[in-house]
């Protein structure tokens, strides 16, 4: 799977993606201020799943044609501020293979996922 991490995910939750050996790449690095469009068509244009903690992408979700090997992981949790916690998304990222093709919202006790049309 390949990801791709909007601005607001922790440099902690990147790094732990990474060194679990997952492919991941921050908009930090190679868009820094992109809209949440850009980021959408980067996501699109890489054949990623975007990761995020903005729920505006929700909306943005509903209107966009992504390929099949895209899809969107909101995150509606606390986000990781600490190595534990990191570990914790990470679980839950590599518990499943079909991210891409949704529209995912991780909460609390439970993960929603829509596709994406």
């Amino acid at each position: 799977m390949r990801f791709l991490a909007d601005e607001n995910v922790p440099s902690i939750a990147i790094a732990t993606l990474a060194a679990a050996g997952q492919d991941i790449t921050s908009v930090k690095q190679v868009l820094p201020g992109a809209s949440d469009e850009e980021v959408l068509a980067l996501a699109a244009y890489e054949r990623r799943v975007l990761l995020t903690f903005d729920k505006d992408f929700g909306e943005l979700a509903g209107n966009a044609s992504l390929p099949p090997s895209c899809g969107i992981v909101l995150f509606r949790v606390t986000a990781p501020n600490t190595a534990g916690r990191a570990r914790r998304l990470v679980r839950i990222l590599v518990s499943r293979g079909d991210w891409a093709g949704h529209f995912s919202v991780v909460e609390p006790g439970r993960i929603r996922m829509r596709p994406l049309r």
